[in-house]
């Protein structure tokens, strides 16, 4: 298959909710899982889609252990993946979607130059908040490997960002425990730390990344800088609560 038939058939899956086999065996290696997602991107766009930032993912050991991958990747995030803040994403037949808590950026600055540094990053940061991200694979059962999900735009689906913003000055990156909890209790758990060592080298990564690629991030521009623990399976009417010591918290529901 080439690369737009790929990308066709990634479309497809993403609209009747039927997922598909592994793609990786059509993929040499990350460049044409790029060149996949890239693909849908440019469409998205064309027909009105709006680029509103990027999602990291794969930076927490625990999620690359449950996907056995080692490196990180991204996806692109669009203003319709947006949710409020406790809003409800009505159950959608055929849904593989997964819960994860994260910190993201929101950026006062561009960030061009592809060897972006850690000073640079950090004064391109306007705010810091508690998000919610919702994967969900549009490969079947969930059985990826990296070239998979980098095509499938990196599992992503939708995300919200809590209430609360914080400056960089403000809270603790590297020891703010994070707790998500369902009607059950407790139910994944982590800190800053579990994200590449710190959020920070995630987000400067990612700006180096996507400056080399042509997508550089921008002033506005919302980073998912990557789950601080284990991603959760959703269910239908399941409620889940994100709280990050400093950042306050974020949360959603599914519809039944």
């Amino acid at each position: 298959m080439s690369h737009e038939e790929i990308a066709a058939a990634l479309r497809q899956a993403e609209a009747t909710g039927v997922p598909i086999a592994p793609v990786r065996d059509r993929l040499a290696g990350a460049g044409d899982a790029y060149a996949v997602q890239e693909i849908n991107t440019k469409l998205r766009l064309a027909a009105g889609g709006r680029l509103v930032g990027r999602k990291i993912g794969l930076t927490n050991p625990a999620v690359q252990a449950q996907l056995g991958v080692d490196q990180p990747d991204y996806g692109m995030l669009f203003a319709d993946m947006d949710l409020a803040h406790g809003a409800e994403l009505p159950w959608s037949e055929g849904a593989q979607w997964k819960a994860e808590a994260e910190l993201a950026f929101v950026m006062g600055r561009d960030l061009t130059a592809p060897d972006c540094t850690m000073g640079e990053a950090m004064r391109a940061v306007e705010y810091v908040v508690p998000a919610i991200e919702i994967v969900g694979s549009r490969i079947a059962a969930w059985d990826i490997r990296f070239t998979d999900t980098v095509a499938d735009n990196a599992s992503s689906a939708f995300f919200t960002l809590g209430p609360s913003a914080r400056r960089l000055t403000e809270a603790d990156l590297l020891d703010c425990a994070m707790e998500m909890t369902d009607a059950t209790g407790v139910v994944s758990q982590g800190s800053g730390r579990a994200c590449l060592g710190s959020p920070l080298n995630a987000l400067v990564w990612l700006a180096r990344v996507m400056a080399a690629s042509g997508r550089p991030l921008g002033e506005g521009d919302v980073v998912l800088s990557g789950a601080l623990g284990p991603m959760v399976a959703a269910t239908p009417g399941a409620a889940f609560t994100a709280r990050i010591a400093g950042f306050g918290e974020t949360a959603i529901r599914f519809g039944d």
